[in-house]
Protein backbone atom coordinates (compact mmCIF):
# COMPACT_ATOMS: atom_id res chain seq x y z
CA UNK A 1 0.00 0.00 0.00
CA UNK A 2 1.29 3.19 -0.87
CA UNK A 3 1.77 5.94 2.26
CA UNK A 4 0.35 9.10 2.47
CA UNK A 5 1.93 11.99 1.01
CA UNK A 6 2.63 15.37 2.96
CA UNK A 7 3.97 18.50 0.74
CA UNK A 8 5.76 20.52 3.46
CA UNK A 9 6.55 23.94 1.98
CA UNK A 10 8.75 26.53 3.83
CA UNK A 11 10.36 23.71 5.81
CA UNK A 12 14.26 25.53 5.58
CA UNK A 13 13.54 27.71 9.44
CA UNK A 14 14.16 25.06 12.54
CA UNK A 15 10.18 24.41 12.70
CA UNK A 16 11.05 21.84 9.49
CA UNK A 17 13.02 19.60 10.67
CA UNK A 18 10.87 18.18 13.87
CA UNK A 19 8.11 18.77 11.88
CA UNK A 20 8.97 16.41 9.15
CA UNK A 21 10.41 13.78 11.30
CA UNK A 22 7.31 13.67 13.28
CA UNK A 23 5.24 12.97 10.12
CA UNK A 24 7.54 10.19 8.67
CA UNK A 25 7.22 8.80 11.81
CA UNK A 26 3.11 9.05 11.64
CA UNK A 27 3.90 7.07 8.09
CA UNK A 28 3.78 9.91 5.65
CA UNK A 29 6.46 10.18 2.62
CA UNK A 30 7.29 13.38 3.41
CA UNK A 31 7.98 15.99 -0.04
CA UNK A 32 9.25 19.15 0.57
CA UNK A 33 8.91 22.53 -1.37
CA UNK A 34 11.21 25.45 -1.24
CA UNK A 35 13.23 28.05 -2.52
CA UNK A 36 15.75 25.63 -3.15
CA UNK A 37 13.72 22.45 -3.05
CA UNK A 38 14.40 19.50 -3.32
CA UNK A 39 10.98 18.29 -4.50
CA UNK A 40 9.56 21.55 -5.88
CA UNK A 41 10.89 24.92 -6.09
CA UNK A 42 8.72 28.19 -6.08
CA UNK A 43 9.95 29.17 -9.69
CA UNK A 44 8.46 25.94 -10.78
CA UNK A 45 4.84 25.95 -11.13
CA UNK A 46 4.17 22.57 -12.72
CA UNK A 47 6.16 20.82 -10.36
CA UNK A 48 4.66 22.15 -7.79
CA UNK A 49 1.19 21.54 -8.85
CA UNK A 50 2.07 18.21 -9.82
CA UNK A 51 3.27 17.91 -6.02
CA UNK A 52 0.43 19.40 -4.34
CA UNK A 53 -1.84 16.97 -6.69
CA UNK A 54 -2.89 13.73 -5.05
CA UNK A 55 -1.20 14.70 -1.88
CA UNK A 56 -2.93 13.57 1.40
CA UNK A 57 -2.01 16.64 3.66
CA UNK A 58 -0.06 20.25 2.90
CA UNK A 59 1.95 22.26 5.39
CA UNK A 60 2.79 25.50 4.51
CA UNK A 61 5.68 27.13 6.90
CA UNK A 62 6.96 29.35 4.17
CA UNK A 63 7.79 32.96 4.85
CA UNK A 64 11.01 35.25 5.74
CA UNK A 65 12.31 35.20 8.86
CA UNK A 66 10.71 38.68 11.18
CA UNK A 67 14.03 38.83 12.99
CA UNK A 68 15.20 41.84 11.08
CA UNK A 69 14.69 45.70 10.93
CA UNK A 70 11.39 46.55 9.11
CA UNK A 71 12.96 48.33 6.63
CA UNK A 72 11.24 48.92 2.54
CA UNK A 73 13.38 46.60 1.62
CA UNK A 74 12.66 43.88 4.01
CA UNK A 75 8.63 44.99 4.95
CA UNK A 76 8.31 43.96 0.90
CA UNK A 77 9.93 40.36 1.38
CA UNK A 78 8.33 39.36 4.63
CA UNK A 79 4.85 40.38 2.91
CA UNK A 80 5.83 38.74 -0.33
CA UNK A 81 7.32 36.08 0.79
CA UNK A 82 4.47 35.02 2.74
CA UNK A 83 1.13 36.07 0.22
CA UNK A 84 2.62 35.04 -2.83
CA UNK A 85 3.40 31.57 -1.81
CA UNK A 86 -0.37 31.16 -0.34
CA UNK A 87 -1.30 32.18 -3.31
CA UNK A 88 0.17 29.75 -5.38
CA UNK A 89 -0.71 27.10 -3.71
CA UNK A 90 -3.99 28.04 -3.37
CA UNK A 91 -4.01 27.81 -7.22
CA UNK A 92 -2.40 24.76 -7.32
CA UNK A 93 -5.05 23.09 -5.08
CA UNK A 94 -7.39 24.44 -6.78
CA UNK A 95 -6.52 23.03 -10.19
CA UNK A 96 -6.08 19.53 -8.42
CA UNK A 97 -7.63 16.51 -9.81
CA UNK A 98 -6.68 15.00 -6.33
CA UNK A 99 -6.55 17.94 -4.24
CA UNK A 100 -5.04 17.42 -0.13
CA UNK A 101 -7.61 16.50 2.15
CA UNK A 102 -5.83 18.59 4.82
CA UNK A 103 -3.80 22.31 4.54
CA UNK A 104 -2.63 23.72 7.05
CA UNK A 105 -1.04 27.37 6.28
CA UNK A 106 0.91 29.13 8.93
CA UNK A 107 -0.45 32.49 10.50
CA UNK A 108 0.35 34.79 13.53
CA UNK A 109 -1.29 35.45 16.68
CA UNK A 110 0.69 38.76 16.33
CA UNK A 111 -2.76 39.65 13.99
CA UNK A 112 -4.32 40.34 17.32
CA UNK A 113 -4.56 43.69 19.09
CA UNK A 114 -1.95 44.30 22.00
CA UNK A 115 -3.53 43.34 24.61
CA UNK A 116 -3.39 43.86 28.07
CA UNK A 117 -6.91 43.68 29.14
CA UNK A 118 -8.73 40.51 28.37
CA UNK A 119 -6.91 37.27 26.10
CA UNK A 120 -7.62 36.85 22.25
CA UNK A 121 -9.35 33.82 21.16
CA UNK A 122 -10.23 32.97 17.57
CA UNK A 123 -14.24 33.46 18.49
CA UNK A 124 -13.67 37.24 20.03
CA UNK A 125 -10.35 38.34 19.63
CA UNK A 126 -10.17 41.78 18.24
CA UNK A 127 -7.47 42.31 15.00
CA UNK A 128 -5.00 45.05 15.64
CA UNK A 129 -3.51 47.55 13.47
CA UNK A 130 -0.21 48.25 11.45
CA UNK A 131 2.64 46.07 9.70
CA UNK A 132 2.77 42.99 11.12
CA UNK A 133 -0.80 42.77 11.10
CA UNK A 134 -1.80 43.49 7.88
CA UNK A 135 0.68 40.81 7.03
CA UNK A 136 -0.89 38.87 8.19
CA UNK A 137 -4.76 39.77 7.47
CA UNK A 138 -3.16 39.57 3.87
CA UNK A 139 -1.43 36.28 4.56
CA UNK A 140 -5.05 34.67 5.93
CA UNK A 141 -7.15 36.10 2.99
CA UNK A 142 -4.71 34.49 0.57
CA UNK A 143 -5.50 31.34 2.26
CA UNK A 144 -8.76 31.24 2.83
CA UNK A 145 -10.83 33.05 -0.21
CA UNK A 146 -12.40 31.11 -2.74
CA UNK A 147 -13.78 27.71 -2.54
CA UNK A 148 -11.72 24.75 -2.29
CA UNK A 149 -14.87 22.40 -1.06
CA UNK A 150 -12.46 19.18 -1.30
CA UNK A 151 -10.06 20.71 1.60
CA UNK A 152 -10.37 21.34 4.70
CA UNK A 153 -8.22 24.50 6.16
CA UNK A 154 -6.64 25.40 8.84
CA UNK A 155 -4.63 28.98 9.75
CA UNK A 156 -2.53 28.13 12.08
CA UNK A 157 -2.20 31.63 14.23
CA UNK A 158 1.17 30.49 15.79
CA UNK A 159 2.82 32.15 19.15
CA UNK A 160 6.17 32.97 19.66
CA UNK A 161 7.77 29.23 19.27
CA UNK A 162 10.11 28.64 21.72
CA UNK A 163 12.92 25.92 20.40
CA UNK A 164 16.12 26.36 18.77
CA UNK A 165 15.03 29.75 17.20
CA UNK A 166 15.91 33.22 17.52
CA UNK A 167 13.60 34.42 19.58
CA UNK A 168 14.61 32.15 22.74
CA UNK A 169 18.62 31.98 21.43
CA UNK A 170 18.45 35.82 21.53
CA UNK A 171 16.94 36.84 25.08
CA UNK A 172 18.80 33.83 26.64
CA UNK A 173 21.89 35.41 25.64
CA UNK A 174 21.06 38.65 26.82
CA UNK A 175 19.77 37.25 30.06
CA UNK A 176 23.14 35.19 30.04
CA UNK A 177 25.01 38.35 29.60
CA UNK A 178 23.47 40.31 32.67
CA UNK A 179 20.65 42.41 30.29
CA UNK A 180 17.85 39.72 31.45
CA UNK A 181 15.64 42.13 32.75
CA UNK A 182 11.98 42.99 31.55
CA UNK A 183 11.90 45.34 28.29
CA UNK A 184 10.27 48.75 29.59
CA UNK A 185 8.13 50.34 27.44
CA UNK A 186 7.94 53.98 27.40
CA UNK A 187 8.23 57.14 24.85
CA UNK A 188 10.34 57.20 22.07
CA UNK A 189 11.05 58.73 18.59
CA UNK A 190 8.22 58.62 15.72
CA UNK A 191 8.94 56.49 12.49
CA UNK A 192 7.39 54.73 9.94
CA UNK A 193 8.68 51.14 9.68
CA UNK A 194 5.53 49.92 11.67
CA UNK A 195 3.04 52.02 9.17
CA UNK A 196 0.73 49.46 7.41
CA UNK A 197 1.11 47.37 3.96
CA UNK A 198 -0.49 46.10 1.49
CA UNK A 199 -3.86 47.62 -1.12
CA UNK A 200 -5.68 47.81 2.61
CA UNK A 201 -2.97 49.20 4.52
CA UNK A 202 -3.96 50.24 8.30
CA UNK A 203 -2.21 52.81 10.23
CA UNK A 204 0.50 51.63 12.83
CA UNK A 205 -1.25 51.12 16.04
CA UNK A 206 -0.73 53.94 18.77
CA UNK A 207 1.77 53.92 21.26
CA UNK A 208 1.10 51.31 24.06
CA UNK A 209 2.69 53.51 27.10
CA UNK A 210 4.22 52.39 29.96
CA UNK A 211 3.99 48.18 30.61
CA UNK A 212 6.48 48.21 33.00
CA UNK A 213 6.99 44.60 31.87
CA UNK A 214 3.31 43.51 32.32
CA UNK A 215 2.86 43.29 28.69
CA UNK A 216 2.03 39.61 27.53
CA UNK A 217 4.23 36.95 26.17
CA UNK A 218 1.89 34.17 24.41
CA UNK A 219 4.38 31.35 23.31
CA UNK A 220 4.03 27.86 22.53
CA UNK A 221 6.77 24.98 23.03
CA UNK A 222 8.29 23.72 20.09
CA UNK A 223 7.17 19.93 20.71
CA UNK A 224 3.44 20.92 21.77
CA UNK A 225 3.40 22.66 18.44
CA UNK A 226 4.07 19.60 16.61
CA UNK A 227 1.75 17.48 18.50
CA UNK A 228 -0.80 20.28 17.48
CA UNK A 229 -0.21 19.74 14.04
CA UNK A 230 -0.94 16.04 14.44
CA UNK A 231 -4.27 16.53 16.47
CA UNK A 232 -5.54 19.72 13.35
CA UNK A 233 -4.50 16.33 11.16
CA UNK A 234 -6.78 13.77 12.91
CA UNK A 235 -9.60 16.37 14.34
CA UNK A 236 -11.85 16.94 11.25
CA UNK A 237 -13.85 19.37 13.29
CA UNK A 238 -11.30 21.86 13.36
CA UNK A 239 -11.09 24.59 10.49
CA UNK A 240 -10.85 28.08 9.91
CA UNK A 241 -7.86 30.45 12.25
CA UNK A 242 -6.73 27.70 15.48
CA UNK A 243 -4.64 29.70 18.24
CA UNK A 244 -1.42 27.53 18.66
CA UNK A 245 -0.55 29.08 21.81
CA UNK A 246 0.10 27.42 25.39
CA UNK A 247 -2.63 27.92 27.93
CA UNK A 248 -0.44 29.41 30.36
CA UNK A 249 0.18 33.28 28.82
CA UNK A 250 3.22 34.51 30.70
CA UNK A 251 4.16 38.17 31.03
CA UNK A 252 7.71 39.77 29.81
CA UNK A 253 9.13 40.10 33.72
CA UNK A 254 8.13 36.50 34.14
CA UNK A 255 9.63 35.13 30.94
CA UNK A 256 12.72 37.02 31.67
CA UNK A 257 12.74 36.40 35.05
CA UNK A 258 12.66 32.10 33.89
CA UNK A 259 15.54 32.79 31.85
CA UNK A 260 17.58 34.48 33.83
CA UNK A 261 16.82 31.28 36.60
CA UNK A 262 17.41 28.80 33.33
CA UNK A 263 21.19 30.39 32.40
CA UNK A 264 21.90 30.93 36.26
CA UNK A 265 22.25 34.92 35.67
CA UNK A 266 22.60 36.29 39.35
CA UNK A 267 20.84 39.17 38.39
CA UNK A 268 19.45 41.16 35.35
CA UNK A 269 19.18 45.13 34.36
CA UNK A 270 16.00 46.09 32.56
CA UNK A 271 15.89 47.93 29.59
CA UNK A 272 13.71 50.63 29.23
CA UNK A 273 12.56 51.65 26.04
CA UNK A 274 15.61 54.84 25.66
CA UNK A 275 17.63 51.88 26.05
CA UNK A 276 16.35 48.77 24.31
CA UNK A 277 15.73 51.10 20.93
CA UNK A 278 19.34 51.06 20.39
CA UNK A 279 20.30 47.72 21.17
CA UNK A 280 17.77 46.59 18.65
CA UNK A 281 19.30 48.99 16.18
CA UNK A 282 22.58 46.82 16.74
CA UNK A 283 21.06 43.90 16.89
CA UNK A 284 19.03 44.65 13.49
CA UNK A 285 16.14 43.70 15.17
CA UNK A 286 12.46 45.44 16.25
CA UNK A 287 11.30 46.10 19.57
CA UNK A 288 8.16 45.03 18.92
CA UNK A 289 9.07 41.84 19.72
CA UNK A 290 9.34 42.26 22.99
CA UNK A 291 7.42 45.38 23.81
CA UNK A 292 4.18 44.30 22.01
CA UNK A 293 1.18 42.59 24.68
CA UNK A 294 0.50 39.19 22.94
CA UNK A 295 -2.79 37.21 24.77
CA UNK A 296 -3.93 34.66 22.68
CA UNK A 297 -4.96 31.25 24.33
CA UNK A 298 -6.14 28.28 22.49
CA UNK A 299 -9.91 28.25 23.07
CA UNK A 300 -10.38 26.02 20.09
CA UNK A 301 -7.19 23.79 20.71
CA UNK A 302 -8.59 22.81 24.37
CA UNK A 303 -12.47 22.39 23.54
CA UNK A 304 -11.27 19.83 20.98
CA UNK A 305 -9.27 18.26 23.94
CA UNK A 306 -5.57 18.95 23.11
CA UNK A 307 -3.42 17.93 26.02
CA UNK A 308 -0.32 20.27 26.22
CA UNK A 309 2.69 18.54 27.17
CA UNK A 310 4.09 22.35 28.57
CA UNK A 311 0.99 24.55 29.65
CA UNK A 312 3.13 26.47 31.20
CA UNK A 313 6.23 28.63 31.26
CA UNK A 314 9.09 27.95 33.94
CA UNK A 315 9.14 23.87 33.21
CA UNK A 316 9.54 24.99 29.08
CA UNK A 317 12.12 27.27 29.50
CA UNK A 318 13.99 25.04 31.75
CA UNK A 319 13.70 22.10 29.06
CA UNK A 320 14.81 24.14 26.17
CA UNK A 321 17.69 26.18 27.48
CA UNK A 322 18.90 23.03 29.26
CA UNK A 323 19.12 21.19 25.62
Amino acid sequence: MTSPRAVVAGASGFLGPPLIADLTSRGYEVAVLGRRGPDARWTQPERVRALVDGADLLVNLAGRSVGCRYTDRNRDEIYASRVDTTQALHGAVAAAADPPRLWLNASTATIYRHATDRPQTEEDGELGSGFSVDVARAWEHAFISGGLPRTRRVAMRMAIVLGNGPALQMLARAARFGLGGAQLDGRWFPHRRYRGIGPDATPAAPPHGATHGEQKFSWIHVDDLVAAVAFLDEHDELSGPVNLAAPGTSTNVELMRELRRAVHAPFGLPAPRWLLEPGMLVLRQESELVLKSRWAVPEKLLDAGFTFRWPELPAAVADLVGR
